[in-house]
């Protein structure tokens, strides 16, 4: 009788290329968490929304494999407390975190716990790849809020390529090609260092906000875009799409893609009007900008992946990013703590089908004098009239019905009164356990209802 031991070995070396033993491993058990951030993108600049100018055929393909969320929202119009309500899975506004943080001492409040510093504590290998804009000082570093490793930046914004103010941990970098384009390679690096074991990656690009600077390549490839601005942007994100793409490649070459957890999302809409960092994105056939809380600064692109769990589809109800906060605990394992004061919805039951129900009542704004909330499909909103091209002031109560308006072109106010005072009852609630902004150029008035106002938050 013949050996079989000749052609189980040649089997077993097979599997063993195709699979790395360290990736089945982490695979057998829990999953592996990606959260990929990108900075001012415009809800019009892909090709799962539409964009006919800007290929993006990684994003696309996330969007393919996985699920779509179709009305997906950030908790604020501003990139750092979008960022500060992620990692804290509570509304920024509960802990005064309303605007950018301004002042050497000002960042994610110090009583506030991370998704890194929860995921670390149940066997996470974490790290934070990009932007951090969460606080300078020492104190608020990234490696002192959760995460074990940090390549990137502390502030708001930042050169592509001058490597002054990049760090590892919190040594500085000697050099820099291109940020989008090191920031992608060191995300790849990092999963394929942690294959043996679970890991959350926060990969946090600084694309597409400004200053406006490509590579003389990308560029190139979009010399048909007349508009020298939105010919950069197109580029800039173009950039950002390959190194998603060839981040990715790495999951799929390491065996890592089946139980990886993606997601994908801007921290706030495309800054399209005066007074912002304007970059040339779209935010069509949205109204508002960055900087407002009509749907141009808080409605964005909002996907998530996880092929081991999630068939591909389109989910139409209205999540957030806090909820991405809680999926991460449960695809994890980890029961939340009723002390963390978790504002998030864990999405899974709502993706798979087996919660039919809505993750949420209501999505609630407040943005210094302006503020929305969104209940139902009808949403009651004070904005910004920048937005409108009008002098920088505060507008009326406006209602709209996305279910039929997601331009917000038709006010329903004066028709539906009713409507309107149950939404700010609603609203007015919500608000009561918010504190005052910690930092920002109006931060020691406490918040009430406004009708009218001609403040706004500095550090657009």
């Amino acid at each position: 009788m013949k050996s079989f031991a000749p052609l189980l070995i040649a089997l077993a070396s097979a599997l063993l290329i195709v699979h790395p033993p360290e990736a089945a491993a982490a695979a057998a058990g829990k999953p592996n968490i990606l959260i990929i951030i990108a900075d001012d993108m415009g809800y019009a600049d892909v090709g799962f929304h539409g964009c006919r100018d800007i290929p993006t055929p990684n994003l696309d393909s996330l969007a393919r494999d996985g699920i779509r969320c179709s009305s997906g929202y950030v908790t604020g119009p501003y990139c750092s407390p979008t960022r500060a309500a992620l990692l804290t899975g509570r509304a920024q506004t509960r802990f005064g975190h309303e605007f950018n943080p301004s002042g050497p001492r000002a960042g994610l409040p110090l009583t506030e716990s991370t998704l890194a510093n929860r995921l670390k504590a149940a066997g996470y290998h974490t790290g934070l790849v990009g932007k951090w804009h969460l606080g300078g000082s020492p104190d608020h570093h990234p490696l002192q809020r959760g995460f074990d490793e940090f390549f990137g930046f502390l502030g708001g914004a930042h050169s592509y390529t001058d490597p002054n103010g990049i760090q590892r941990g919190t040594d500085p970098v000697p050099s820099l090609d291109y940020s989008t384009t090191a920031f992608g390679r060191e995300a790849s690096s990092f999963v394929s260092r942690h294959a043996a074991s679970p890991w959350f990656l926060c990969l946090a690009f600084n694309a597409v906000h400004t200053p406006l600077e490509s590579t003389p390549e990308d560029l190139a490839s979009f010399a048909t875009i007349a508009d020298p601005q939105r010919r950069t942007y197109a580029a800039m994100l173009s950039s950002m799409d390959a190194a998603i793409g060839r981040l990715r490649a790495t999951l799929n070459s390491t065996g890592q893609s089946t139980n990886t957890l993606i997601a994908f999302f801007s921290d706030n809409g495309g800054p399209v009007m005066r007074g912002v960092t304007v970059n040339g994105s779209s935010n069509s056939p949205l109204r508002g900008s960055k900087r407002t809380t009509l749907e141009g600064g808080v409605r964005v692109p909002f996907l998530v992946t996880w092929p081991a769990h999630l068939k591909p589809g389109v989910f139409p109800h209205p999540v957030v990013q806090t909820d991405l906060h809680a999926t991460a605990l449960a695809a994890a394992g980890i029961s939340p703590d009723a002390a963390w004061k978790l504002e998030g919805t864990n999405l899974l039951p709502h993706f798979s089908g087996t919660t039919a129900t809505p993750p949420h009542d209501a999505l609630f704004w407040r943005f210094g004098d302006q503020m929305a909330i969104l209940a139902n499909g009808f949403k009651l909103v004070r904005h910004d009239t920048t937005a409108d091209g009008a002098a920088t002031g505060i507008s009326p109560p406006r209602l709209y019905n996305l279910s039929s308006d997601i331009s917000e072109s038709k006010d329903l106010a004066a028709t539906h009164p009713d409507k309107l005072a149950a939404l700010q009852s609603l609203w007015d609630n919500w608000n009561r356990s918010n504190i005052s902004p910690l930092w920002g150029s109006d931060h020691t008035r406490p918040r009430k209802p406004q009708r009218n106002g001609r403040r706004r938050p500095a550090n657009p």
